[in-house]
């Protein structure tokens, strides 16, 4: 399983947002059940796309993050390509489909 850079501020977002190609972002908040189901889940799944990187924020931590991702139901699974938003999955993740368009999207950037 991969693991998940820990971000503590909206402005480490930002800077991994932009500094990485190909950056994913998983939103949760303490006491989920869901996102500490799910987290193992996707740390796994990434495994298939080494060249995404990964982060995790709190939003419980970091409340601005709902606001500057809008943000109304946890977890938010969000990746960025080159800075712009492609993919969101929020609360329940079917993760075959999830990896399904994460698979897409990875090899038409890849290719």
């Amino acid at each position: 399983m991969r693991t998940f850079e820990e971000m503590q501020s909206i402005e480490e977002v930002d800077n991994f947002i932009s500094t990485h190609p190909l950056s994913f972002l998983y939103i949760s908040r303490t006491r989920c059940s869901v996102c500490h189901a799910l987290l193992p889940q996707v740390g796994k799944l990434m495994e298939k796309f080494p060249e995404i990187q990964l982060a995790h924020i709190n939003s419980a931590e970091v409340e601005e993050i709902a606001e500057r991702f809008t943000v109304f139901s946890v977890p938010v699974l969000l990746l960025f390509v080159e800075g712009k938003e492609y993919l969101r999955e929020e609360r329940v993740v079917h993760m075959d489909i999830f990896e399904e368009k994460l698979q897409k999207i990875y090899e038409g950037y890849m290719n």
